[in-house]
C-alpha cells in the first residue's frame, strides 16, 4: 500500500458512522450484510448509510454484491492487512524487541 492509498483509507474512516459501520462488517465476516441491516444496526437512515457504505467502498475498504434489490458489503480484510502493514512494516525501526508489546496486543484481539 503507498501513502496515498492509506491516506483515502483513513480519510474514509474518519468519520463516526463509517468507522462503526466498517468494524460491524469485519465483525460479520465472511457473509458481510446487507446495507439496510448495516443502516438499522447503527441506527442510521439508509440513505445515509448508503453514502457512508459508498465512501468506503471507493477507498477499498468494503465490497459490495448485488442479489436482486438488495446489496451485501462485506469487509475487504486483505486491504485492513495492507494497511495495518503500512505501518508495521517500518515499526521500531525493525528491532522486533520493540514490537513485540504491540504484537503480543493484536494476537489476543484476532482470536477473540
Amino acid at each position: 500500500m503507498d501513502t496515498e492509498m492509506a491516506i483515502g483509507a483513513f480519510a474514509a474512516l474518519a468519520q463516526t458512522s463509517r468507522l462503526e459501520a466498517f468494524r460491524l462488517l469485519i465483525r460479520h465476516e465472511p457473509d458481510g450484510l446487507a446495507a439496510g441491516e448495516v443502516a438499522r444496526l447503527l441506527a442510521v437512515p439508509q440513505n445515509t448509510m448508503s453514502s457512508h457504505l459508498a465512501v468506503l467502498a471507493r477507498a477499498g475498504l468494503v465490497t459490495a454484491e448485488r442479489s436482486g434489490r438488495t446489496i451485501r458489503y462485506r469487509a475487504d480484510l486483505g486491504r485492513l492487512r495492507a494497511l495495518m502493514l503500512f505501518f508495521l512494516r517500518d515499526c521500531c525501526d525493525g528491532r522486533a524487541e520493540l514490537c513485540g508489546p504491540l504484537l503480543a496486543d493484536l494476537l489476543p484481539a484476532c482470536r477473540a
